[in-house]
């Protein structure tokens, strides 16, 4: 049905928001079993739902499918850092990490699936970070550190550089309404290039990123 289609159509390029991929969308609408409503709800009634131009619909299950909070990591346990600083204070303005494993002042926190490391197959991504973390749990055993913390400097350079790559990616650029920002307009869920280069990125030796605390002897 041509109206039906164009109805289903975005208005915004691909990618601009989640890729759903599925070949039982289009078809479900063929159904005589099936209306796509687009108006807006005004309001839920006891005898169903009643939409802006005045229809109301009679429904016996009402799926309410309003997405998640992606830019809230760590939300629902407690941090704190070095300075007594909650991470939900540290975090206020968007989430950001070293490789999206670490952040500064925090010491031996380590994240899987942590801010920015969202594209392409997430085991993929999770194995290189429990690849990184477990080589620097090994250096402290090595080394007999009690704690190591990423450089402040080391995690700026590093999410500059990172914000700069997500800027040159246009289809998150457009206004389309989707997860990948904070309040203060920073993407803080996507990875901006292929998984090998973040493979490669945290295979990189990178003692000096951090600073040590040795264990008392």
């Amino acid at each position: 049905d041509p109206e039906v289609r164009a109805r289903l159509t975005p208005t915004f390029p691909h990618g601009c928001k989640r890729p759903l991929l599925s070949s039982d969308w289009h078809p479900t609408f063929n159904r005589p079993n099936v209306e796509l409503v687009t108006d807006a709800i005004e309001r839920v009634a006891p005898e169903g739902i009643v939409t802006a131009e005045g229809t109301t619909r009679a429904v016996d299950t009402i799926v309410l499918a309003t997405g998640f909070s992606t830019t809230k990591y760590l939300a629902a346990i407690d941090v704190t850092g070095r300075d007594g600083t909650a991470l939900s204070e540290a975090w206020d303005g968007g989430a950001y990490a070293y490789l999206g494993i670490t952040t500064a002042g925090f010491p031996n926190l380590f994240m899987l699936y942590g801010p920015n490391t969202n594209n392409g197959s997430i085991l993929y991504m999770i194995e290189a970070q429990v690849d990184y973390v477990m080589r620097q749990l090994a250096r402290m055993d090595a080394e007999g550190l009690a704690w190591i913390d990423v450089r402040p400097e080391v995690e700026e350079a590093y999410n500059a550089e990172l914000q700069e790559d997500l800027d040159a990616v246009e289809v998150w650029q457009v206004s389309c309404n989707n997860y990948y920002r904070a309040e203060n307009g920073r993407i803080v869920t996507q990875w901006p290039h292929p998984m090998s280069t973040y493979r490669e990125w945290t295979s990189r030796p990178d003692p000096d990123a951090y600073e040590i605390g040795l264990a008392s002897p």
